[in-house]
């Protein structure tokens, strides 16, 4: 340890009366990032396009490393798209037929309904917490290795990991990459999406309290579902569309 230690003194040099360390020793200064090599494919991204490539490429018996920005796994689909949005399109549905008297017409009778909406999203974040940590479960199965981290592929046969100040904190030297990195909200122009007063599909699942109106700019699959919930929780809904018919491209 001694020895290292003097060594390392050694590369320190003075110049017009400044210490200054060696290029050796700069470069070990910066360099505090781990790297990972012989790597055989890099997936940027963990929704369902990146974690099934993930898993069946390293069932096929590629050394694999799936890079995901967030802090769960399972990208939009399994954390603010596909599931929470059907967790409240089920759990706003019963509340809709005990409300709307369909349960006491097939002789259920229920009394009194009242909605708990905190309780409601509670059950649809277990929900996503159940799927996203089943995914995780997956990798490890599976031997793939997960990163947490902004992907950015960096050369030809490479990408770096950037931490949340923007700094690189890993570094893997990959023969394929693979981008999965799925899609965001179409911004509006002149319009600032606050996710409070005006939000998107994801601000859409995490509402506070039930608004009284509510408008749905696009009425899609993602519209129409999130219109849905909360028309089914007591808000007045009106939908908008550009298209000659309801659903979007996808119907």
């Amino acid at each position: 340890m001694q020895s290292s230690l003097l060594q390392a003194a050694r590369q320190v040099t003075k110049q017009n009366g400044r210490t200054v360390l060696s290029p050796f020793l700069g470069s070990m200064q910066t360099r505090c990032f781990a790297t990972h090599d012989d790597v055989d494919l890099v997936v940027i991204g963990s929704g369902p396009g990146g974690y099934v490539g993930a898993i069946k490429a390293s069932q096929l018996g590629m050394k694999t490393v799936c890079i995901e920005k967030n802090a769960t796994l399972g990208g939009t689909c399994l954390n603010v798209g596909c599931i929470p949005s059907k967790a409240l399109l089920n759990n706003s549905h019963y509340f809709h037929m005990a409300k709307g008297g369909d349960l006491a017409n097939r002789g259920i009778e229920c009394g009194e309904v009242k909605l708990n909406l905190e309780k409601m999203m509670g059950e649809k974040s277990k929900a996503v917490g159940a799927l996203t940590g089943g995914i995780k479960m997956l990798f490890k199965g599976n031997k793939v290795t997960h990163l947490e981290g902004h992907g950015k592929i960096t050369g030809p046969n490479q990408v770096s990991v950037l931490g949340p100040d923007g700094e690189v904190t890993e570094v893997v030297n990959t023969k394929n990459i693979m981008i999965a990195t799925g899609s965001e909200v179409t911004p509006f122009p002149g319009i600032e999406v606050d996710e409070e007063t005006i939000v998107s599909s994801t601000g859409a699942l995490s509402l506070k309290e039930v608004p009284e109106k509510m408008i749905v700019i696009g009425a899609g699959v993602i519209g129409v579902e999130l219109g849905s919930v909360w028309s089914r929780l007591g808000s007045q809904v009106t939908a908008v569309e550009f298209m000659g018919h309801v659903g979007g491209m996808g119907i």
